[in-house]
């Protein structure tokens, strides 16, 4: 049995987190000690590694909600954790094509500064000017 704090430390996940966790039902109410200690199992422990994996693939908490209720389902149709994966994928993909725009923003302003002086600064004109930001410029396909 493993305490909230070598839990937090094996799996990366700080102490807090790993409460809000429990708060909001992501991971069960865990066994206590009779001084009323938190103490995990190795059950825990893949699940909150799996909960942390998640989060830094980018799903949202409701995402891995969702993933983990079908993970309890393992007789369901793995369709619906594909639309999940699917979903999340869009997500990324939009923004990266924002990151992407924003990139081309950031090249064309530099490429037109070519003033000695700041009050001719081209990039500061970019940005006082708010309509001519992205709004002129068609985002990259994708």
């Amino acid at each position: 049995m493993l305490s909230i704090g070598i839990l937090a430390r094996r799996t990366g996940t700080k102490v807090q987190t790993i409460r809000y966790y429990e708060q909001i039902g992501l991971m069960p109410e865990p066994g206590r000690t009779e001084g009323g200690q938190r103490r995990y199992g190795d059950v825990e422990l893949d699940r909150l590694a799996f909960i942390r994996h998640s989060r830094q693939l980018g799903f949202s908490l409701n995402a891995i909600r969702e993933l983990l209720d079908l993970s309890d389902s393992p007789e369901r149709s793995c369709a619906q954790v594909d639309a999940v994966a699917q979903r999340q994928l869009k997500e990324v993909e939009d923004r990266i094509a924002r990151l992407e725009a924003l990139r081309i923003e950031l090249r064309r302003m530099i490429s037109e500064c070519s003033a000695d002086r700041v009050a001719d600064c081209r990039i500061l004109e970019v940005l006082r000017d708010h309509e001519e930001c992205l709004a002129d410029h068609d985002p990259p396909s994708a």
